[in-house]
């Protein structure tokens, strides 16, 4: 038939196309999907109500640490200020302590007015400054008298003055003399280098004569001399 179109040769039909070609495509294509990263986590019921609970936690949590947060910087310059007094107050306290010297057993020794000895012994002393009294605890002396005669001296407390020579007894008081006779009192005021002892509580004496109490009493001239003050009462061995 001559009144047919014919195809043109330069154009292609389509049974011209290679086969397999839609395959290779599709193939590339599923190449390039990216892979996801990680897979999707299915969670169990308990997990799910534990990560529900600790959500409701942090929403009650949360707000209390902020108040807490706040209420720390409102009230920090008042903390520092208290810190601070604690800090002056310790420092003086430990200024108090260091001051405060303790000596466990101690001895003192002097001589009087005559160059004879004398010695103050205690449990324990503490002096709270160089020139101030010392605190004894069971304080013992012992002095030497005229014709090396002796007396010695304790109680339950005491205080010893160096600047003055002076012992206070305090408590208990009992004075031993060489001769025999014993003194009981609860006060005694002792000038270490005269010698002399004084007190004015109630005191109790006994010896080879008997036994004397008084209101209070004096020795004075290193032993020599003893009176009894107040109210004198002397019960005298072999009277009636």
């Amino acid at each position: 038939m001559s009144g047919a179109r014919q195809p043109r040769p330069d154009r292609p039909s389509p049974a011209a196309a290679p086969v397999g070609r839609t395959d290779f495509v599709a193939r590339d294509a599923v190449r390039d999907i990216p892979v996801p990263s990680r897979a999707r986590r299915s969670y169990s019921r308990g997990a799910m109500l534990r990560r529900r609970w600790t959500v409701r936690l942090a929403k009650f949590l949360l707000p209390l640490g902020a108040l807490a947060l706040l209420a720390a910087i409102a009230f920090w310059p008042e903390l520092q200020r208290n810190e601070d007094q604690a800090r002056v107050a310790f420092r003086r306290m430990s200024q108090n302590v260091a001051d405060a010297v303790r000596v466990v057993a101690p001895r003192y020794q002097g001589v009087d007015d005559e160059n004879r000895p004398y010695n103050v012994t205690a449990d324990s002393a503490t002096q709270a400054g160089q020139d101030a009294p010392i605190a004894l605890e069971k304080p013992k002396a012992d002095l030497m008298l005229s014709g090396n005669e002796w007396v010695y001296l304790e109680s339950d407390s005491g205080l010893y003055d160096k600047t003055r020579d002076m012992l206070d007894l305090r408590g208990n008081v009992t004075i031993f003399h060489d001769n025999g006779m014993t003194f009981r009192t609860e006060v005694a005021h002792v000038q270490m280098k005269e010698g002399r002892a004084e007190g004015d509580r109630p005191v109790a004496a006994q010896g080879s004569f008997g036994t004397i109490t008084g209101d209070g009493f004096r020795i004075e001239d290193r032993g020599q001399d003893v009176f009894f003050t107040g109210n004198t009462h002397a019960m005298l061995e072999g009277s009636r």
